[in-house]
């Protein structure tokens, strides 16, 4: 008989490379990192593990394994928690990996409201980009991620195999130094930028920012490239370059020196939670997914950096239907 002890062993063998390092990840020490090994050999009755000398690799059936333990181990958490909760026990645990705009503007709302209304319930947070972030959820090793996607991508997002819960429609805008020519414009068109130096953030926003000016008839001159937004903001304010951000990433930093300019025709990334559909059943990650709604405009998808435009918070995942709260990844359900 297969455990989930043994699995999550073997998962950390393949993710490390080595017992040693897995009884570092797990807390425990290397033998019993080996003989859970041999337990669970024995118990499946062949080989999952290759040794030679230092090197280790996994056997074909070793590599089925690990293939089917993220979902194995999520489903036995969902089971867990759904379990706990029915029995009374006010108490949860949610894993949440979020980009960092969202980690300093949606995220500490959300989660002072939860701890205010669930004191029993824990999240940890960690930060990744998509599609970084999504991948640590179908590997089991968070339990909700807040992801986004640009509009009109040249590469759709491939989630049809997530509960997918729209947030908000997030708008770029134009950062370009206070004492620049179109400082005072009210709106600016990505191509008046052509001719700019140009200073790009993350890898993923400088890939969308490079094909809208390439869609404006122009290919960018980035002379600064940073993962970091405030540094963004100050080598814009230094007068270095211009700049093109999300309106959500503006709000996570103080922009001295620099000012914002609507984009026109609009540029905009979609904000939204995602998770496994096991795990949208535990009542702790469902309350989390509540807050997260709620902080972004009371149930509604807002749209940032302009003012009075609203969207219905309708979630993806079956065609044709608009309207409806639909959540991607539990057919005939509605919310």
């Amino acid at each position: 008989m297969i455990e989930a002890r043994h699995l999550r062993v073997l998962r950390a063998v393949a993710t490390t490379g080595s017992f040693s390092a897995a009884g570092r990840e797990l807390g425990c020490t290397q033998p019993a990192v080996s003989q859970q090994m041999k337990a669970l050999e024995t118990s499946v009755g062949t080989p999952l593990l290759v040794r030679s000398g230092r090197e280790m690799r996994l056997t074909q059936a070793g590599e089925a394994l690990v293939r089917h333990a993220s979902g194995i181990l999520a489903g036995l958490t969902a089971a867990e928690e759904e379990v706990a909760a029915i029995a009374g026990l006010r108490a949860g645990r949610v894993r949440l990996v979020s980009f960092p705009s969202g980690s300093s503007t949606l995220v500490p709302t959300a989660l002072a409201a939860l701890r205010a209304a669930h004191p029993g319930t824990r999240v940890s947070l960690e930060e990744a980009e998509p599609p970084r972030s999504v991948e640590l959820l179908r590997e089991g090793d968070c339990d909700l991620a807040l992801a986004f996607r640009y509009e009109g991508a040249a590469v759709a997002e491939d989630w049809d195999d997530l509960v997918v819960r729209p947030l908000l429609m997030d708008r770029l805008v134009a950062l370009v130094p206070e004492r620049h020519r179109l400082a005072r414009a009210e709106s600016v068109a990505i191509g008046e930028l052509a001719q700019e130096p140009w200073i790009a953030g993350c890898p993923r926003c400088r890939g969308q920012l490079v094909e809208v000016c390439e869609g404006a008839g122009f290919t960018p001159r980035i002379d600064f490239a940073t993962d970091d937004y405030p540094a963004v903001v100050g080598l814009v304010g230094a007068g270095l370059g211009v700049a093109v951000l999300p309106q959500l990433a503006v709000e996570s930093v103080r922009p001295r020196g620099v000012r914002t300019v609507r984009l026109e025709p609009a540029v905009r990334r979609e904000i939204v939670a995602l998770t496994l559909p096991d795990l949208a059943q535990v009542p702790a990650v469902a309350a989390t997914l509540e807050q997260l709604t709620r902080a972004t405009g009371r149930g509604q998808a807002v749209e940032r950096g302009h003012t009075g435009e609203r969207g219905q918070a309708v979630e993806r995942g079956q065609a044709g239907e608009r309207g409806q709260a639909v959540e991607r990844g539990q057919a005939g359900e509605r919310g």
